[in-house]
């Protein structure tokens, strides 16, 4: 390899893009394709970064697999930050086994990073620590290590393993800083600033306060009933009573837990639960059957009981009743949480993550827009969508995979 060929790469591994191009540039041979392709990645032109890298793959000869394999890797991650979500997990997968077959073992390691952060980002957390298993990231460079501690870091906070995650952050930290990458140093913090911002809040009484990621957890391990709003679901006594496709049953759960222990009027139940203004003979009888079914629901863990004006939820075992709510009441906060992390997303991508049709994220889109909350740039499938981080909104406890096994 020459001279220049080596010190683009080292260029890049510092991440100077830049100073790399400044070697490359002009050259259209094989290695130097690769490396412009990476160098426009870091840059942030995906568009030129896959072509150069297509081409790059193409220009390598049949006996080049490594290289050929690198180019794989690279284009997986530019599909990873560009959110591109239908991107062949199985080419990287294969990428990976040939790299480790011919020795590579830190592009293999980024691989499998790589493949692991894909799966944390759509919810999948049991396959990606059955991937994590058996890794040891120490005899790796400063990157790679720091690259590791990340994705173990956001396995642990989007299992509420409050002290794990913070461990990993550390070990994050501490690996970039020895890597001496400001990206990636700027990466880490940005992750660290999630435990200590508002993840959620706790109604109670009458009362409510924000909530950090290790109050949760907390919250979540004690011997409260919890009527959740981030999930839909009601938590208590080690069983998770799940309402998610049953939202007038929810939302009488969650008004009756926010009254608890006082009761809550007919009216104010009809209102929450259907929309009316005022309970006529109608709205009462379909309260009475709604109320029939959440009762059914949560016997194992409240009794539902009529009193003189309505209704009042009162736990069978637990000293109380709570109810865990977002930061910020938004209709699409489910949507809103993935496009909070500055990347642009196309709709396709988001209706992979969410596990819904493309055509209920695409409604859900232009709800979105027309109110302002969301932009995007581009048109037919180079369309994406995106929007700025929006203060204290809970990126965490919205995404998939977050709470599902406490």
């Amino acid at each position: 390899m020459d001279s220049l060929i080596t010190a683009a790469a080292r260029a890049l591994a510092t991440g100077d893009p830049l100073g790399a191009l400044k070697r490359v540039a002009l050259r259209d041979d094989a290695p130097a394709l690769a490396l412009r392709g990476i160098a426009m990645a870091q840059l942030g032109d995906f568009v030129r970064a896959k072509a150069l890298l297509k081409s790059a793959a193409r220009a390598f000869g049949p006996k080049e697999a490594v290289a050929r394999a690198r180019c794989v890797v690279a284009e997986a991650e530019i599909a990873l930050v560009s959110r591109d979500l239908g991107w062949p997990a199985k080419a990287l997968d294969a990428a990976r086994s040939t790299l480790e077959k011919h020795g590579d073992h830190v592009n293999a390691a980024h691989a499998l990073n790589l493949e692991v952060r894909r799966l944390l980002l759509i919810g999948r957390l049991d396959e990606a620590e059955r991937r994590l298993a058996g890794f040891d990231p120490t005899p790796f460079p400063p990157a790679s290590r720091a690259a590791h501690e990340m994705v173990v870091a956001g396995i642990a906070i989007r299992r509420l393993q409050t002290r794990a995650a913070r461990a990993a952050l550390a070990r994050a930290e501490h690996a970039a800083r020895e890597a001496d990458i400001p990206a990636l140093t700027a990466e880490v913090e940005g992750t660290s600033l999630v435990m200590n911002t508002p993840a959620a809040r706790l109604i109670a009484r009458g009362e409510e306060r924000p909530l950090l990621l290790e109050e949760v957890e907390a919250l979540l391990a004690s011997e409260a009933l919890v009527v959740d709003a981030c999930r839909n679901v009601v938590r208590g006594a080690g069983m998770i009573v799940s309402l998610a496709t049953r939202p007038v049953l929810f939302a009488l759960a969650r008004t009756l837990g926010e009254a608890w222990p006082a009761d809550v009027p007919r009216s104010t139940l009809v209102a929450r639960a259907f929309g009316g203004k005022h309970a006529d003979e109608s709205h009462r009888a379909r309260l009475r059957v709604e109320i029939g079914r959440l009762r059914v629901e949560l016997r194992s863990l409240a009794d539902l009981s009529a009193t003189k004006r309505g209704f009042a939820l009162k736990p069978r075992r637990a000293p109380e009743i709570v109810v865990l709510a977002p930061p910020v009441e938004e209709q699409h906060a489910g949507m809103l949480a993935f496009l909070a992390d500055g990347e642009s997303w196309s709709s396709s991508a988001l209706a992979i993550a969410l596990g819904a049709s493309s055509r209920t994220v695409q409604r859900s889109l232009e709800q979105l827009a027309a109110a302002g909350k969301v932009q995007s740039f581009g048109r037919g499938r180079a369309r994406r969508w995106m929007t700025p981080p929006v203060p204290g909104f809970p990126t965490i406890l919205l995404l998939p995979g977050s709470l599902s096994g406490y």
